[in-house]
């Protein structure tokens, strides 16, 4: 995955005093990331999560480890199923939103990625959106690498307030380019 398709939201929801925890599926503690960082998971994956988060990278290149590699695995899909079964939001940044996809929960859904993975977007059946982040009910899906951040300011704002996502982006000295769609 790409760094700071994880960190970006990660670091805005836990300054809002969410509940959070970088998970990794089954007994792997750890991941190298696609720019060289090995981030250590800080907690299991939880069967009553009410948002799951998938980061994107190594997509478009169809690298051996990251994205490509986790839909043609197929792994997530239990996972999926079940979240989307108990009503979880699932939400995406970057070219995670291609897990999603491969799991059928974009199909006829409002949906973004990074721009450079739109026409794969689209052909899973997702309706493309050009734009940092899409609220489509109980999906989410952000943009390019960087919109991670305004997903985790929307999800502060959904989940708590205006005033409070308002607060975190001042505090990061951070401009979100937009609001949800």
């Amino acid at each position: 995955m790409d760094e700071l398709d994880a960190i970006g939201p990660l670091e805005v929801l836990r300054r809002a005093a969410f509940d959070v925890r970088l998970a990794a599926l089954g007994a792997q503690g750890s991941v190298r990331c696609g720019h060289g960082l090995v981030l250590e998971a800080d907690g299991e994956l939880r069967d009553d999560a009410e948002v799951l988060i998938f980061p994107g990278g190594g997509w478009n290149d169809r690298a051996p480890a990251g994205t490509h590699a986790e839909v043609e695995s197929r792994r997530w899909l239990p996972v999926i199923e079940k979240a989307s079964a108990r009503g979880a939001i699932l939400a995406s940044v970057c070219t995670g939103a291609m897990i999603l996809a491969s799991a059928g929960v974009l199909r006829n859904r409002r949906a973004t990625t990074h721009h450079s993975a739109w026409h794969d977007l689209e052909a899973s059946g997702a309706i493309l959106v050009e734009d940092r982040v899409v609220d489509d009910g109980n999906v989410i899906t952000a943009g390019g690498v960087t919109s991670g951040i305004d997903l985790g300011l929307w999800l502060v704002e959904r989940f708590a307030n205006r005033e409070l996502a308002t607060r975190i982006a001042e505090n990061l000295e951070y401009q979100p380019a937009s609001r949800a769609c």
